[in-house]
């Protein structure tokens, strides 16, 4: 069964750039009234709220940090005080690093798994009772390629997401019988400024990121898969790739895992 999205009410987390800020452009292109939560960036957010409302739709932007719950049960209140109820949140936000795991210190898997692990399934806690009165709700849980089959250089980042991978599965179970449905989206190379946010950068070459997918591409796709009830999508063909041979011959993209992380050593 195909569902419409047009009226309904979506949250996006750090949605002030990227594929957060293509999600929220894509769901007022379908008629969905949008909120956007950010961290730091609140020239970007207002601007991303002036172009949700240009497309006729009501949008807010609300700064709140996805690590911190205080400011989480805030949005949550500010959300439901705006917009009364909740069909759609999309826990975009997320941070990363490059660098071998012996070479770093603990607080970058802290300050990952804090935002890309903890705070989602916070934010998605605090949020399942707005949900609940939605109309057909679901949430989409941005992860990556990489947490399906990890590499070497973001062994933290990898982490994080097999751990929102694992989450998910079990959260879409549970809430069946609630009508909330759950979608996962992996993303493989993407062309946003995540790479240049990085916490750390510490290998000796970095993905080149100017080759990937548009931001708008993963946006189409995410509502596409929400309209039609999907459970997961795994973006472009070479991830797709990476993860579909890993499944049959794991040895091999071990291999060639190994021989990647020879090549990043500075």
């Amino acid at each position: 069964m195909t569902k419409s999205l047009t009226g309904k009410v979506a949250l996006v987390t750090g949605g002030s750039r990227g594929i957060g800020a293509a999600s929220a452009r894509a769901l007022a292109d379908q008629g969905a009234e949008v909120a956007i939560s950010y961290g730091a960036s609140a020239d970007k957010a207002e601007a991303v709220v002036r172009d949700l409302k240009a497309k006729g739709v009501r949008a807010k932007a609300f700064k709140a940090d996805q690590a911190d719950s205080a400011q989480v049960e805030r949005l949550v209140q500010d959300v439901a005080k705006e917009f009364g109820h909740l069909d759609i949140l999309i826990n975009n936000a997320g941070v990363g690093a490059t660098g071998h795991f012996a070479d770093a210190a603990p607080e970058r898997l802290r300050t990952i798994m804090e935002v890309n692990f903890f705070g989602l399934t916070e934010t998605t806690r605090l949020f399942l009772p707005l949900l609940k009165l939605g109309n057909l709700p679901a949430i989409v849980n941005v992860s990556s390629v990489i947490g399906k089959r990890a590499l070497p250089g973001s062994s933290e980042y990898c982490a994080s997401k097999f751990a929102v991978q694992g989450f998910s599965e079990a959260l879409r179970a549970e809430l069946d019988k609630d009508g909330v449905d759950v979608l996962v989206v992996c993303p493989g190379r993407t062309r946003t400024n995540f790479m240049r946010n990085l916490l750390e950068k510490k290998t000796g070459r970095i993905a080149d990121q100017s080759q990937g997918q548009s931001s708008e591409h993963v946006a189409e796709a995410t509502l596409r898969a929400l309209e039609r009830g999907k459970n997961e999508i795994c973006l472009t063909l070479s991830g797709w790739l990476m993860v579909t041979v890993n499944r049959f011959w794991p040895g091999l993209v071990n291999w060639i895992a190994a021989r990647r992380a020879r090549r990043q050593i500075v």
